[in-house]
């Protein structure tokens, strides 16, 4: 990680702290396809309409999603994509550890 100034810390423990929470991944995979509003993310994700406001004010008040009026409803769509590539980062990670694990379960069974 790059050498952090100790303000900025805290800001990037708040950023993860979003995106540590399973509903909220689940809002930003089903924008990762495009800007939807809230009908269409809790058809997508199968949350409630509580849920799914609470998670988007967060992610709006977060900077990660950006909220623009359209007539009648509100149409949430991704700031930065790049959040994308930050998940795949720590997917691919985790697959390599589930492999590892999963080969030294396999040397135990000899």
């Amino acid at each position: 990680m790059k050498e952090v100034l100790p303000g900025a810390i805290n800001q990037v423990a708040e950023y993860f702290k979003v995106l540590s929470e399973v509903s909220r991944l689940q809002v930003l995979c089903c924008l990762k396809t495009g800007a939807k509003n809230v009908t269409q993310i809790i058809a997508e994700t199968g949350l409630g309409q509580a849920n799914v406001s609470k998670h988007l004010k967060i992610l709006t008040q977060a900077g990660i999603v950006k909220r623009t009026p359209e007539g009648v409803s509100v149409i949430y769509e991704i700031v930065d994509p790049i959040l994308f590539q930050l998940c795949d980062l720590v997917c691919d990670r985790l697959q390599v550890r589930l492999e590892e694990q999963t080969k030294q379960l396999g040397q135990l069974k000899l």
